[in-house]
């Protein structure tokens, strides 16, 4: 790796005492790598009250792209150059990152299509102390996107495949918009595998697993039509870490467990005021998710009963469970983070087999023996059923939520 160095004294000179690195990493960008970061300049020096340095990273570029980012760094005081001899976004940021002795380390893409405005909401949080990773995500509640419905439709089914198989909470893995503390980003990164552009998804899992504090902010945001990015190909190799990464995670092989006990934020108490603790407190609290949950699958029952007893059960059912399960994890055992969520659904979703055929078992014998039985006796019986599959809900969750993490020893 390459590099130039930094000119000593211009940090206290600056605004403020923090020190923010934006990297911009590049592979054969000598067309717009010079508007970009005299852009990106400009807009930070107007409107950022921290320090900053951009650092372009030339990930192994064969034009131009190389020189053009010396003769930046010489020419401005805020600029910084890295070379790598090898190619690859993650491994880029990775070496940027780990080699920045700023109080925060952030990237954005060459193309600038992220609206450079959410730089600042996209810091302040980490600066702040209140977060510990935060990402621009182009699929919440407040971003402006413009883009083809074809990229559109990978990136909703790529997120979509994130939280079913990794149980990801985020929104948005792939935005080329994201920032850490430093001290975070020297414990996380040697964990991070890929050098490429699941380099993005696998940190934020990783952060996620470890029980950090991510923050996302909803950005303004152009494709761009020039880029070169492979999107299928690309997708592909996604597809790749996130089976990777999951069978690491499942086999214990990352260490995560090490990890979040060293980073991990402290868990909100599961008690609440004026309610029992031990057993009596998890029953009442049980019972309470019980209750919501019992009403919602009656709704759900009644409003799908047009498509027959059976499936308007089934789906209510299913649909209840996976909730009842996440809500008793957090309100009636106090289990947060991801640690052990695999595990407990499932058995939350052997619990609901069992109720599914308890139930749907009750409804046969019912329409075996009264054929005449009114609708209102469907649901009484169903009241029976469902209150003898919680009991069996509850001490499955129990034995489950109550079994202590294992956490493999140091060294």
């Amino acid at each position: 790796m390459t590099t130039l160095p930094l000119r000593s004294g211009w940090r206290s000179a600056a605004t403020g005492t923090a020190l923010l690195d934006v990297v911009v990493p590049v592979y054969n960008e000598e067309d717009e790598l010079s508007a970009s970061v005299l852009r990106l300049d400009a807009y930070l020096a107007a409107n950022l009250p921290y320090a900053y340095r951009i650092v372009i990273a030339d990930n192994a570029s064969t034009d131009a792209t190389w020189a053009i980012a010396q003769r930046l760094a010489a020419r401005h005081r805020t600029v910084w150059a890295t070379h790598l001899d090898a190619k690859g976004r993650g491994r880029a940021l990775r070496q940027a990152w780990l080699a920045s002795d700023a109080d925060v380390v952030a990237y954005t893409d060459v193309d600038l299509s992220t609206g450079l405005d959410a730089l600042l909401p996209l810091v302040a949080p980490l600066l702040s102390g209140h977060s510990d990773v935060s990402i621009g995500t182009r699929l919440a509640r407040g971003a402006r996107v413009v883009r083809g419905p074809r990229r559109e439709f990978i990136s909703r089914t790529y997120n979509l495949i994130l939280r079913t198989v990794l149980g990801a909470s985020f929104t948005d893995a792939q935005c080329g918009f994201k920032a850490m503390r430093t001290d975070v980003a020297r414990r996380l990164l040697p964990l991070v595998e890929d050098d490429n552009w699941f380099f993005d998804t696998e940190l934020l899992v990783l952060a996620e697993r470890a029980g950090l504090r991510i923050h996302e902010v909803p950005v303004d945001w152009v494709d761009d039509p020039g880029t070169t990015v492979d999107v299928v190909a690309t997708a592909v190799e996604d597809l790749r870490g996130v089976w990777r990464l999951a069978h690491g995670l499942a086999t214990r092989r990352i260490p995560v467990a090490g990890l979040a006990a060293q980073l991990r934020r402290p868990d909100l108490p599961a008690a609440l005021p004026g309610v029992p603790t031990g057993l009596p407190g998890q029953l009442l609290r049980f019972g309470a998710v019980g209750l919501a949950s019992t009403a919602a699958y009656f709704v759900l029952y009644l409003l799908l009963r047009p498509l027959g007893a059976q499936p308007a059960n089934l789906v209510a059912l299913l649909l209840t469970a996976v909730a009842n399960t996440a809500a008793n994890r957090r309100l009636t055992f106090g289990v947060s983070g991801r640690a052990g969520a695999l595990r407990h659904h499932l058995g939350g979703l052997a619990a609901f087999v069992a109720a599914l055929g308890l139930t749907s078992g009750a409804l046969w014998v019912l329409a075996a023996a009264w054929p005449a039985a009114g609708r209102w006796v469907e649901v009484a019986v169903l009241v029976v059923a469902n209150a003898v599959a919680t009991l069996g809900r509850f001490l499955v969750l129990r034995l489950l939520m109550n079994r202590p993490e294992v956490t493999p020893p140091s060294g």
